[in-house]
């Protein structure tokens, strides 16, 4: 309490110089030449003078690679926690097909990983095909394994599995598409998240026997981590936290309280030092936080300190902000010092400030089920997702799940490429746009589904139809996007009746023709060609007196 005392005492006046100053970053003197009203300081009051670039609100969309060590089972998402999980289907395949996680540990996953087929900058393209706007790369995850050259944290991608410095890779194909670069860090869960391999079986031929948790340098003597500290990775030299055989405590525990084993100061401090040389080194102009608002916050101001660095960073270099955070579960004040981020799942109103939500067409880490049982999102769901957001001034960043050697799969270009023939024809109606004064008519606004903690509503509502429709605007230009193909070829926008100002001009994106239209009291009536110009959704591009 004393030291957040101190900082809130810092946040103004000579205590602001004096603590930039402190800081010894000489940022406090370059703001100001650059024209800032004033430097970030580690507050939430002073965060609260953010305001979203423009370039991230013109963009809209994004594709993410969400892609470790823990793709490289290919068995889904959280694999370091679930493979300590006895009895459940990740600790299943991993004695099958690794041995057990007494012998075999996810250290010894990491080992096996070597990225042999990944080529950033042909997926880097691609994606920029497909209409990207903007680039994410997964720098570490709860496994608490970096994908980029760390002096703080031996444990990473330069020296381990790969040998390869994957955030470097990522972050040249970027530039060199023109993509802004961005980064996800979760590694600061690691301390909690990791409890499960403290554990033992308890039943079977080694019950008792400890998994592979808490082994220390000591214990690496011949072995292929010989020299490194597995203590470094698994961060497990502390008491379990309260109900740790209970496997969903974690998620009730994610803000650092409910009875959480409360992580070491040296332990915040070096998450702090890994952030912040993550941001200097490759230059980061978004990082997505999978926390609930900041890292370690309320325990430590660690995630307040690395906010303030990166605004005040991308100030000293261009003169104005660029730079994008992202928030998982934020309270009104947050939300005005990032921005708030939907997983799986949307608002279903249109928000006052700019927003995102993630998603993925599989699972977050790659799980080969998916692709042998064609479970994966098609092109369709993935563009509706976005055009439902974008008209509730969102954005869509989506994960396309890398395998363990660096490559996605033809499944998952398919979708790619479906979405970049879709997003050819219209794209004006996303890129730069801004909502109407609603975003849409139709029947699955009646039944859509409430946002649950930090999203997860995704497929819960009534499946969009042709009657179901969005708005975005662009200047003087209203976009009315379908959701559907109507059988009859006649689509009716309620919205836009007679009494809602004059239509000028109606066209139809794709369509080398102008369709004829009437306004009634009834709506906007269009007369639509007898063929579809694209699939999945229709933009009606209207002009008028209504924007």
């Amino acid at each position: 309490m004393k030291r957040r005392s101190l900082i809130k005492g810092l946040a103004t006046g000579a205590g602001a110089l004096m603590l930039s100053r402190a800081s010894g970053n000489g940022l406090f003197s370059d703001l100001i030449a650059d024209g800032a009203k004033r430097p970030f300081l580690p507050t939430w009051d002073s965060l609260a003078q953010y305001k979203v670039p423009e370039w991230f609100r013109d963009a809209k969309f994004g594709i993410w690679a969400h892609w470790g060590p823990q793709c490289q089972p290919e068995r889904g998402d959280w694999y370091a926690r679930g493979m300590y999980q006895e009895g459940s289907d990740q600790y299943k395949f991993h004695c099958q097909k690794y041995g057990h996680p007494s012998k075999f540990g996810f250290k010894d996953v990491i080992n096996e990983w070597k990225a042999e087929n990944w080529n950033p900058e042909e997926l880097v393209s691609l994606y920029k095909k497909a209409g990207a706007q903007y680039f994410m790369a997964l720098a570490n995850h709860h496994d608490n394994f970096d994908l980029y050259d760390s002096k703080y944290q031996q444990w990473n991608s330069t020296r381990m599995g790969p040998k390869k410095d994957l955030i470097g890779g990522w972050a040249k194909a970027a530039k060199n598409n023109g993509l802004p670069f961005g980064v996800s860090v979760h590694a600061a869960h690691a301390w909690s998240w990791y409890e499960t391999s403290q554990r033992a079986d308890q039943t079977g031929p080694y019950a008792g026997i400890p998994y592979d948790g808490k082994i220390i340098e000591a214990d690496g003597k011949n072995k292929w981590w010989n020299g490194y500290d597995p203590q470094e990775l698994y961060a497990q030299n502390h008491p379990l936290s309260e109900n740790s055989l209970d496997n969903g405590m974690i998620h009730r525990q994610w803000n650092w309280g409910n009875g959480v084993a409360v992580p070491t100061k040296a332990y915040c401090d070096k998450f702090y030092k890994r952030t912040i040389e993550l941001i200097d080194k490759y230059d980061p102009e978004l990082i997505y936080f999978d926390d609930t608002a900041l890292p370690l916050w309320p325990i430590s101001d660690a995630g307040l300190r690395i906010a303030a660095h990166l605004y005040n960073t991308s100030i000293k270099k261009h003169g104005h902000l660029r730079a994008v955070i992202y928030g998982k579960i934020l309270d009104e004040k947050q939300r005005k010092c990032m921005v708030w981020d939907i997983e799986r799942g949307q608002s279903n109103q249109i928000e006052p400030l700019p927003w995102q939500t993630d998603t993925c067409i599989g699972g977050w880490h790659y799980d080969r089920r998916l692709y042998d049982n064609n479970k994966y999102k098609t092109a369709k769901t993935v563009i509706h997702t976005m055009v439902d957001v974008v008209s509730k001034n969102g954005n869509l960043l989506l994960n396309i799940p890398v395998r363990g050697d660096g490559s996605i799969d033809e499944k998952e270009r398919a979708v790619v490429e479906d979405i970049a023939a879709w997003m050819q024809i219209n794209s004006e109606a996303i890129y730069s746009t801004r909502p109407w004064r609603v975003f849409g008519e139709g029947p699955a606004m009646e039944s859509a589904a409430p946002i649950s903690a930090q999203g997860f509503n995704e497929g819960k509502g009534k499946p969009f139809t042709a009657t179901d429709i969005r708005f975005t605007t662009k200047g003087k230009t209203l976009y009315a996007i379908m959701l559907g193909w109507p059988t009859d070829k006649i689509a009716l926008i309620k919205k836009l009746s007679a009494n809602a100002g004059k239509v000028e001009a109606v066209s139809l994106l794709g369509y080398h023709d102008n369709p004829h239209f009437e306004q009634t009291t009834e709506g906007l009536k269009i007369r639509l060609p007898d063929y579809a110009p694209c699939k999945d959704a229709f933009v009606l591009k209207i002009q008028g007196a209504i924007v």
